[in-house]
């Protein structure tokens, strides 16, 4: 169902630019002030000082570097459509390696009523009215959006990986412990059976919801100065990243909770409002909580760590029966929607508008952590969850609905820089 093309993408010149390892980085809204910093000493390219300048005037600053950038050689376009196979090399914090295959294309705009590019998650004003300004003053999707679509004959995945192997790659950059490998296809005869593969699917955004709606606006926007619009204009298309979810290497981590800052917090008190409606077993530590949880068929099973021990905690019934009407029946599989609303909510008094805001809560990507704070009291309790599944994300998105905050974390987060899309 969704159009993806070709696109001639805009790319760094190692000769000019220097080593893409200090050139790359991380998407702009996972960016400390702390990683800025750092990013701007690593290299007077980085492609942060275009995805998030520090200057008072950040879209007019990015916007003159990146023509200041062409004009010097440093950014090139290519000569020819192509698609750009993507191939990032991780470890977990198991110590499994796994590669996420996938690749650049530019699809094609559509508003979520069609039904053909699906969200998942919620978006707000500031972060899409931020993106807009650099959208208007640089005319060009700096960092891609990450897409999932779903064929277990995995038909593109195929021709990608034989082009991969066969090829070397263009770029081949690490990035904190991240290997990222970048090729580039003009052949007509692969990229058109790729494009055939996908017209077959929707594409469901996994990151890059304020950047998607974003596009969407923007291409409103120059589609309404344009008396000549044809719909065949760059701007009505946005660099993305896609994905199968079926590719062994797509990986969802856990995004665990900790609170902090309860003025009544009382872990005796805890466990007995849990024991109303969870089985509770206590626990020696973190490896015999992994077990607990790895165990566990139920997703709604999580772990508590508090100052005082361990504890694995599992729902007694199924959450219709507590949570009724009050969450569609889709969101009632996902672990932490029965964290937030029985849990966070319910037994710890936190308000939706302040686990919106983090008021008390803390997201964390690795569980060692929530014991490391907890310990050393910089946190109250913390919350192990289970990690949500893609096809948890696909379902839900084709239901029409939206997860809570911070449900998901696709690892690694695709690297910006790498290959940029014009929007002119």
């Amino acid at each position: 169902m969704p159009e993806i093309r070709p696109f001639k993408g805009l790319r760094y010149d190692p000769e000019t630019a220097g080593d893409m390892g200090s050139i790359i980085c991380p998407p702009y809204d996972i960016i400390p002030p702390s990683m800025q910093q750092e990013l701007y000493d690593s290299s007077a390219y980085n492609a942060v000082r275009l995805e998030l300048p520090k200057e008072d005037d950040p879209y007019g600053a990015a916007a003159e570097r990146l023509a200041q950038w062409m004009r010097e050689g440093a950014l090139m376009q290519d000569d020819e459509p192509a698609l750009y196979p993507y191939f990032q090399t991780y470890t977990d914090p198991e110590g499994n390696t796994y590669t996420r295959k996938g690749f650049f294309c530019a699809l094609r705009l559509h508003e979520f009523s069609e039904k053909k590019v699906l969200p998942h998650e919620r978006t707000l004003s500031g972060p899409k009215k931020d993106r807009l300004n650099l959208f208007k003053r640089t005319q060009t999707n700096i960092s891609s959006i990450f897409g999932l679509y779903a064929d277990d004959q995995m038909q593109a995945d195929k021709l990608i990986e034989e082009y991969a192997v066969s090829h070397e790659p263009v770029v081949d950059a690490a990035f904190q412990g991240v290997r990222n490998r970048l090729w580039k296809i003009t052949d007509p005869d692969i990229t058109g059976k790729v494009q055939q593969v996908l017209l077959e699917r929707q594409v469901y955004i996994a990151d890059g919801h304020h950047r998607y709606e974003t596009g969407v606006n923007y291409r409103n926007l120059r589609a309404e100065e344009n008396p000549s619009h044809t719909g065949e204009e760059p701007y009505n298309f946005i660099l993305v990243y896609l994905a199968n979810i079926f590719d062994r290497g797509l990986i969802i981590f856990p995004l665990h909770r900790m609170v902090h800052s309860l003025d009544t917090f009382n872990a005796d008190a805890l466990f007995d409002a849990l024991g109303a409606n969870f089985s509770i077993t206590p626990l020696s530590g973190r490896d015999e909580l992994k077990r607990y949880l790895d165990g566990e068929t139920s997703n709604h099973a999580y772990g508590v760590v508090t100052s005082t021990g361990v504890w694995g905690i599992r729902l007694k019934t199924p959450p219709e029966t507590l949570l009724g009407d009050a969450v569609p029946a889709p969101l009632l599989q996902l672990s932490v929607v029965v964290l937030h609303e029985l849990i966070l909510q319910r037994v710890l008094g936190i308000t939706p508008e302040a686990m919106r805001s983090q008021t008390n809560l803390v997201y964390i990507e690795d569980d060692r952590e929530v014991f490391e704070n907890v310990s050393n009291g910089k946190m109250q309790v913390g919350f192990v969850v289970k990690p949500t599944t893609v096809e948890q994300v696909r379902d839900i998105s084709q239901a029409g609905e939206v997860m809570p905050q911070k449900s998901t974390y696709f690892y690694p987060k695709i690297m910006t820089g790498l290959v940029m899309h014009r929007l002119k």
